[in-house]
């Protein structure tokens, strides 16, 4: 009888990351492809994420403080349009949706391509191992600890805040976990994995260098969030060793 042999697809990429991607680049299909300039505005404005409202709606800071921080900001936009925008946000209640819708818009297509890139490269070894549904949460906590490390770092900033990059950094991170790990070793043994701490250590400096030259060189429209980045490498530090089935603490032997 014949023998019928299956052919392992030449792309095998999880299908979680397959909707997630595909759901990313339909969003900015429809935003520069659909909608007016001004129905985007408003969009970015309902789904991005700006530090400067939370501050003023939690009490950290006042309207007024906003405000002086934008007229005393240095380069970037005209100091008009810089403190117009200060007192409108200073004035906004805060989406609460913001600190994780922001993670499903883009600056670019390049900004888009980047991201997917990346997320593939890392998040499949990720999802394989974790499954679908600890990639989820690893994905919205890292979306949502990227918010939380762009407003401590800069509570008082108007600035719009797009992008997958903190999810992307948390995937990165929780595969730089296991990927060096050895049979036996606990949760937390990639904290003395030299090899291990090179990666991330190489993929700090890369966020912090991107950081400042994007602009620059024309490889972004607008300031790179590398606090975000950090904040969902952090993220996926934390979380993923508690989220990984595959880790085990060693087992202990107590005497009689």
């Amino acid at each position: 009888m014949p023998i019928v042999t299956r052919r392992e697809p030449a792309i095998n990429i999880p299908a979680f990351l397959v909707a997630w991607i595909g759901l990313l680049v339909v969003i900015h299909a429809v935003r520069t492809l659909v909608l007016s300039d001004d129905t985007d505005l408003r969009l970015l404005l309902e789904t991005a994420f700006i530090p400067a409202p939370w501050s003023v709606a939690s009490g950290y800071a006042s309207g007024e403080a906003v405000i002086h921080a934008a007229a005393a900001a240095q380069g970037g936009a005209p100091a008009e349009l810089r403190i117009a925008l200060a007192r409108y946000f200073a004035a906004e209640t805060p989406r609460l949706w913001s600190p994780l819708s922001y993670a499903f818009l883009h600056g670019s297509w390049t900004h888009l391509g980047l991201n997917c890139l990346w997320l593939v490269a890392f998040g499949t070894s990720v999802v394989r191992r974790a499954g679908t549904s600890r990639s989820v949460i690893l994905g919205v906590a890292a979306a949502l600890g990227g918010a939380l490390a762009q407003w401590l770092s800069s509570p008082l900033g108007t600035e719009i805040v797009i992008g997958a990059s903190a999810s992307v950094s948390g995937f990165m991170a929780a595969a730089a976990t296991f990927m060096y790990a050895r049979p036996g070793d606990g949760r937390w043994a990639f904290l003395a994995n030299r090899g291990a701490l090179i990666f991330i250590g190489v993929w700090l400096v890369a966020n912090l260098i991107f950081g400042f030259i994007a602009v620059p060189l024309g490889m972004s429209d607008g300031d790179v969030a590398w606090q975000a980045h950090i904040g969902g490498l952090v993220v996926g530090l934390l979380l993923f060793p508690l989220l990984d089935p595959f880790h085990r603490e060693p087992s202990r032997a107590f005497g009689s």
